[in-house]
């Protein structure tokens, strides 16, 4: 389910700098991607560039993109932070995340036509400076139907009322421990 996110006066801030944050993805090398480690939820061409993960802040993306680390670390009870690109024709199949006591942020930063979420069975555009706010443990799944890569800033946070578990699922620990390893290549 989508949320409202005037209920979360960080998007506000996120929307304020969203030029700001594009232009520091902009700025990244394009070699500095990595696919995403869930590659049994994706067809091709999921890649991401980390900034926090499972509460771990990794400080040389964070020094390639000072503005934008600054400005997620107001995000309270921030807990997962990145770029997330979607190459053209990459279909993401429907999945939950892995815990109930976050919730999740796109920021939207280069959105082309034929690009979309569905959340609990309700499909959304994402809008370039703009953020939507859901349950990652509702089914959802994601698409770019076009000839262009769709970029956004995700971030997990918190869920107002929730305790965050830093205990990691198995399969949280395996995909850390990819970012880990492919930071340090």
């Amino acid at each position: 389910m989508f949320l409202d996110t005037n209920d979360f006066p960080f998007t506000s801030l996120l929307e304020a700098n969203w030029k700001t944050i594009l232009r520091e993805y902009e700025a990244l090398s394009a070699e500095l991607m990595m696919p995403w480690p869930e590659k049994q939820i994706y067809n091709h061409g999921w890649e991401a560039l980390g900034l926090w993960a499972f509460g771990h802040r990794f400080d040389d993306n964070c020094k390639r993109c000072p503005e934008t680390a600054a400005l997620v670390e107001q995000i309270p009870g921030l807990t997962m932070a990145g770029f997330s690109r979607l190459a053209p024709g990459t279909e993401i199949k429907p999945h939950v995340g892995y815990t109930d006591t976050v919730l999740r942020c796109h920021l939207g930063l280069i959105i082309p036509n034929d690009c979309g979420i569905e959340v609990g069975g309700e499909s959304r555009t994402w809008k370039e400076g703009k953020c939507l706010v859901f349950d990652d443990t509702t089914l959802h799944s994601a698409w770019n139907k076009s000839n262009e890569s769709r970029v956004v800033l995700i971030t997990d946070f918190v869920k107002p009322g929730s305790v965050f578990d830093p205990t990691m699922s198995p399969e949280a620990a395996e995909a850390l421990k990819q970012i880990m390893e492919s930071k340090n290549r």
